[in-house]
């Protein structure tokens, strides 16, 4: 008589079951139910993966957002002003230095004032040259 796969496959459920361990009920000790269930968290674990970096972007832009707001700024004038001072900060960082140092972010947004009042002047310098 020939051995099918005995110890083998005794060796393959108890993987299966160990990755299952915290499932509830049946959702633990059916071998079925453990593979439906893993797939589905399998799933659900590589959806959620991607859905925290979009997350955590929003709580940065929310957080800049109201720091920004505290110095008299809107949230898109300040990455403007980022981008035309030439500032390669993220918005993670910058959500950071918000949080933890404000001088460093008053001084942040000082010298994107200062290039955001340039940039207007140029605008409008072109502007009434258009009119005229």
């Amino acid at each position: 008589m020939r051995a099918r796969k005995g110890a083998a496959r005794r060796q393959a459920k108890n993987r299966i079951f160990k990755k299952a361990k915290g499932f509830v009920g049946g959702r633990r000790k059916l071998l079925k139910s453990v593979k439906e269930t893993l797939l589905r968290a399998g799933m659900f674990a590589f959806r959620d993966r991607r859905a925290k970096k979009r997350d955590f972007r929003k709580l940065w832009i929310v957080r800049l957002s109201a720091a920004a707001e505290m110095r008299g700024l809107r949230y898109s004038r300040l990455i403007h002003g980022l981008k035309l001072a030439k500032i390669g900060l993220d918005r993670k960082s910058l959500s950071e230095i918000a949080i933890h140092d404000s001088e460093t972010f008053d001084a942040i947004v000082a010298r994107v004032r200062a290039e955001l009042d340039q940039f207007d002047a140029q605008l409008k310098s072109r502007q009434t040259a258009k009119t005229a």
